[in-house]
């Protein structure tokens, strides 16, 4: 995924564009509203409200009028009439600096999928191999049977067929699944993928990547 960061400031920006290529986004950043309407071919842009030309408030209006791209404001403004302006702007999330990087990673990923999901009937369902998942009606099968699986089982499968093959961070995955400010025991994961790779009859479909987490096998 192609995220564009619009920020003037550089040790904001920086470190971002550093995490987010960690985290296996294709990140860049540029320093002006203008330079942020004059870009194409991202997927997702993060907008700061404080730009030195353009007003942040701005750049979302004319990017939603000609796009339908996801966009997340950044900024340090928390007023309620802020994020309410920003919203109606065609905003699809509001993030208050300072905030936490894995906060910002999982808002990212809940923004993208829902657009995954809304612009393409196809991306409601998945198949690997002979494993369905049905993310509309929340239904998985193997081989043409139905396995009832729980709503936290459920989120942990459709996760990682996103991207089978991929290994996904136990940190990825509860924050994705979970809450990026989840206290709990990581243990907690273990006990879904136990319980997941019984009910799927193959426990080798999920495979431990060790050191890493967790990935589904690809077909």
């Amino acid at each position: 995924m192609d995220v564009l960061i619009v920020e003037d400031d550089e040790a904001i920006s920086a470190p971002l564009v550093t995490g987010l290529r960690r985290e296996g986004f294709d990140a860049h950043a540029v320093g002006t509203g203008a330079e942020a309407l004059a870009a194409n071919g991202y997927d997702l842009v993060l907008v700061d409200l404080g730009l030195p030309d353009i007003d942040g408030y701005e750049v979302c209006r004319q990017l939603r009028a000609r796009s339908d791209v996801p966009i997340i404001v950044v900024t340090a403004r928390n007023e309620e009439i802020d994020r309410v302006v920003g919203l109606e702007l065609g905003a699809d999330d509001y993030i208050v600096k300072p905030f936490g990087f894995r906060e910002l990673v999982a808002r990212i990923r809940a923004v993208a999928r829902r657009y995954r999901g809304a612009s393409s009937g196809s991306a409601d369902v998945t198949e690997v191999g002979t494993l369905r998942i049905d993310r509309r009606a929340r239904r998985v099968a193997v081989d043409g049977a139905e396995i009832a699986l729980t709503p936290k089982e459920f989120d942990l499968l459709s996760l990682l067929a996103e991207q089978p093959g991929a290994a996904w961070r136990r940190e990825q995955i509860i924050d994705e699944v979970w809450d990026p400010n989840w206290y709990g025991s990581t243990k907690t994961l273990d006990v879904h993928v136990a319980s997941l790779r019984r009910k799927l009859g193959d426990p080798g479909m999920i495979e431990t990547v060790r050191g890493v987490g967790f990935r589904l096998r690809a077909a």
